[in-house]
């Protein structure tokens, strides 16, 4: 049975799971749950009896059901292991889950859709105060991952030739940069490993803008 991704365009969480999966050659299907429509499809009860904290991304491989976006990205290496997308020197495998993880638990949940719209409910933040709050903390976020990229190997990708699991999660933060207006001068380690990862094809298909839910 193939593998099935409850996705939204524009989740940064289910942008780095879909990197993966291309990465990995898997065949999947996507399953769109809107964050925004009706207020927002996975907080219905449908969808929550799938993912009990209504979050995206979920990824379901036959009967079994994996939620919360690193531990789809830790089953799928450890399922379907090559690919690989950890190296296989536990120091290097450490720095490249330092990378990923200074993005996923450092940046990415400051600048989450329910953490802004709490922010505009409970403070009065307008669109202005959002887009300087997620600047912010994307900016902080990024000057320890450049410094990080600056003390590694400095190769094409964060680490080493091939992308890895760092490199799913990079591309993903940079887009919601740009998207918020980020000045990027600042990061040229990370541009250039972002530009190398976005002429592959595994990353162009996991673009928000080519996910079947986009807007067109």
């Amino acid at each position: 049975m193939a593998l099935a991704l409850y996705s939204y365009w524009r989740s940064s969480a289910a942008y780095r799971v879909r990197i993966a999966l291309n990465l990995k050659g898997l065949d999947y299907e996507i399953r769109p749950i809107s964050l925004i429509n009706d207020g927002g499809e996975h907080l219905k009860d449908d969808y929550r009896e799938l993912s009990p904290q209504g979050q995206l991304p979920t990824l379901v491989d036959g009967d079994f059901v994996v939620r919360q976006s690193f531990a789809i990205l830790e089953y799928l290496e450890e399922t379907r292991p090559m690919p690989a997308l950890l190296p296989a020197d536990p120091r290097h495998r450490a720095r490249v889950r330092e990378l990923a993880l200074a993005v996923g638990t450092d940046i990415h949940p400051l600048g989450n859709l329910r953490v802004l719209k709490e922010i505009e409910a409970r403070f009065g933040a307008d669109q202005d105060a959002k887009a300087a709050w997620s600047r912010r903390w994307i900016e902080h976020g990024f000057g320890g991952i450049e410094a990080l990229l600056a003390d590694g190997p400095r190769e094409t990708f964060c680490w080493g030739e091939t992308p890895t699991l760092a490199d799913a999660c990079l591309v993903p933060q940079y887009y919601n940069a740009v998207r918020w207006g980020v000045n990027l001068g600042p990061f040229p380690l990370i541009r250039r490993v972002v530009e190398n990862c976005l002429v592959l094809e595994a990353f162009q298909r996991a673009a928000p803008e080519a996910q079947p839910d986009a807007p067109r």
